[in-house]
């Protein structure tokens, strides 16, 4: 008589919070990755008159808009530099932060055919969402160079900041759409309090009117604001006329980071549901 092993079973539980295997399914997956990026970029431009030029225009409208309104009628301060390309400066990590955060943030719901159909790992479709952004702003970077040249502003030595200010505004960015992101699966009026959470961010942050403005004992609350203390930064670097606000600027990069790694574990510990729920 032969003896059959006994029944084996193998349980596959998702891992949860922040592990190796984490980063080692975004690194088997970064096709898929690529893939999501390219499908954002051109659902964004499909069938528009005008293709990637609303990255361009989309920046400089507002900032005519801005310039009029507050620049001129309501004389807001510059910091002695004109105020066109003052908002400008500030805008275009702006308008790169709140596209991110809206779009990854909206992102779980607009994929839920594929989350429902295949395996893949969930952190995918919000980073794809928030990197698909970074080719407006590159766009419109170099609109913001020729300008600053035309001004008469260049660079100075903290331009080689940038690229810091840029992978922070980016984490920024991620680290809200992880939270708004898995909060919409459940909670779908989420997808309703974005747009007006961002307006509200928007006369939090110093784009149409420098920090400056805000009494020094108070400043350190501004910074509070995540994106604050970068975009300032930014445009410190871009413009090179004055130098970088260092407390301000490690207030919101720790602010960032802490939004950031709590995003990212609360993303982990409740994506095993979305499948059952989105």
């Amino acid at each position: 008589m032969i003896k059959l092993p006994a029944e084996s079973s193998v349980t596959i539980k998702p891992s949860k919070g922040w592990d190796i295997h984490t980063f080692k399914d975004l690194w088997n997956y970064r096709e898929l990755l690529y893939f999501l990026i390219w499908r954002d970029i051109k659902v964004r431009y499909k069938q528009t008159l005008i293709g990637a030029a609303w990255a361009i225009l989309q920046p400089v409208l507002t900032m005519i808009i801005f310039s009029i309104f507050f620049g001129k009628m309501a004389k807001i301060p510059s910091e002695g530099i004109p105020y066109p390309i003052f908002c400008f400066s500030g805008l275009l990590l702006w308008i790169y932060f709140s596209n991110a955060v809206s779009n990854s943030g909206n992102s779980l719901i607009g994929s839920a055919n594929l989350i429902t159909k295949v395996y893949f790992p969930r952190l995918i479709i919000p980073l794809s969402s928030a990197l698909a952004g970074m080719v407006d702003y590159f766009i419109a970077f170099f609109i913001l160079i020729f300008a600053a040249f035309l001004y008469g502003f260049f660079p100075n030595f903290s331009f080689i900041l940038l690229p810091l200010t840029i992978f922070l505004g980016f984490i920024s960015a991620t680290g809200l759409g992880l939270w708004l992101s898995a909060l919409n699966v459940k909670y779908r009026d989420v997808r309703y309090a974005i747009p007006f959470f961002i307006q509200l961010l928007l006369f939090a942050t110093p784009v149409i009117y420098p920090a400056t403005m805000i009494p020094e004992k108070f400043r350190w609350l501004l910074a509070l604001n995540p994106i604050s203390g970068i975009i300032d930064a930014h445009r410190a670097c871009i413009l090179g006329y004055k130098p970088v606000d260092w407390l301000s600027f490690g207030i919101s990069t720790a602010v960032t980071l802490l939004i950031f790694i709590s995003g990212f574990v609360f993303f982990r510990q409740t994506e095993r549901f979305f499948a059952d729920v989105i």
